[in-house]
């Protein structure tokens, strides 16, 4: 199955260094972001994990959990976590999925059903491709997904930039533009016709007849 934007997210039950979670009733009325990685004590996944729980605080401002997935045991992702802290410097508080089955791997396309069905035996190589980054928003619809290679670690800064910029956009009638971050202009989309623009966006500004541009609304 390959997933694409606007796909429903689907729906699993595993087992995390937090306990057992329903994955759409653990979202609930909120917004996820599920990043995975292809195996535990690996350099730069551990890096990344440790800027996650930095940058928990952050996503949670904007009402976003954070679920992280590795195909290992939990047990294995228990033992992991001291590192990710003795590394980044923060606790890892969020929950980690094992996926020793790779269960949850395949179920998000991230590996081929003939990958086999344990995390035995399997290096990073071979997992490569479970290096991706979702973000599911309330109605359980993937908003966003990102995969990245092995040996460059993931800018959560640019998830944390998308995550405003998707939350902004569902509820105006706007876009955000290239490099965009939080107060800068944004795009009028072309729902919105002249006359609306006057009245919803005062002094908008019209660079070309399909490109409107305004101050960022509240």
């Amino acid at each position: 199955m390959s997933l694409r934007i606007n796909d429903l997210a689907p729906d699993f039950t595993a087992e995390t260094t937090q306990g057992p979670i329903h994955f759409h009733e653990w979202i609930g009325d909120g917004w996820a972001v599920l990043f995975s990685h292809p195996k535990d004590f690996t350099p730069v996944c551990t890096t990344e994990l440790g800027a996650m729980a930095g940058l928990e605080g952050e996503f949670a401002k904007r009402g976003v959990k954070i679920l992280g997935l590795s195909v290992d045991p939990v047990e294995s992702h228990s033992k992991w976590s001291q590192d990710i802290e003795d590394v980044g410097g923060h606790k890892v508080n969020y929950p980690l999925i094992g996926d020793p089955e790779l269960k949850v791997a395949k179920l998000y396309d991230m590996l081929a059903a003939d990958a086999g069905e344990t995390s035995e035996g399997r290096t990073p190589a071979l997992n490569a491709p479970v290096r991706t980054v979702f973000v599911i928003g309330p109605d359980k619809r993937i908003k966003l997904q990102l995969s990245y290679p092995m040996t460059t670690g993931r800018n959560f800064d640019e998830i944390l930039r998308v995550v405003d910029s998707i939350q902004l956009t569902a509820k105006h009638k706007v876009a955000t533009p290239a490099n965009w971050k939080q107060g800068d202009d944004v795009i009028i989309t072309a729902a919105v016709s002249n006359e609306e623009a006057e009245t919803k966006f005062p002094g908008y500004k019209t660079v070309k007849p399909y490109l409107r541009t305004t101050t960022q609304p509240q």
